[in-house]
């Protein structure tokens, strides 16, 4: 059973494999925000069993799509990459408060729009719980992909990047 890899019960499983479902019917429409919902997913259920790696690759994911503007649709090369640079994964230990948005808000979500935007209210409040972490995310960006090392994550200017900006689906 695939849900025994995240922390997850299988009732949350459940619902995430039903989200997935609702946005691989309708790629068109939420193409835009299906890694973000794969990599809030497994960002948010770190820890127990979940493997440091994949924990560590879906928060690079979060971090180059929330901070560096990368198109989510873009992301997945890049996860190769690091795969391929990292031997020893780091462990972060996960925030006790990730907020209250979970997969359950994005499944109960009206309309395309809602969900779209559900999603990107959810990984930006994830990413925020796992600010202690944002520079080692950067590094291991820097460290895979060349992108320039920052000491710290810019301040966000409140604004989403362009291809995250509310708006038209």
């Amino acid at each position: 059973m695939c849900h025994a890899y995240f922390n997850v019960s299988p009732e949350c499983w459940s619902v995430f494999t039903e989200v997935l479902e609702k946005e691989y019917e309708n790629p068109a429409v939420f193409g835009r925000v299906h890694r973000l919902t794969v990599d809030t997913y497994a960002v948010q259920h770190a820890g127990g069993r979940h493997p440091d790696k994949s924990v560590d690759v879906h928060l690079m994911g979060l971090y180059l799509a929330l901070e560096r503007g990368i198109a989510p649709l873009q992301v997945t090369p890049y996860f190769q990459r690091l795969i391929r640079a990292v031997s020893t994964w780091p462990h972060f230990p996960p925030p006790e408060d990730q907020g209250p948005l979970t997969i359950f808000d994005v499944a109960a979500a009206d309309s395309p729009r809602d969900h779209v935007s559900c999603v990107r209210d959810w990984a930006d409040q994830v990413w925020r719980a796992w600010s202690p972490h944002h520079e080692a995310a950067a590094r291991l960006a820097a460290l895979a992909f060349s992108l320039p090392r920052v000491a710290a994550p810019r301040k966000r200017s409140g604004r989403r990047p362009p291809h995250l900006a509310a708006g038209g689906l």
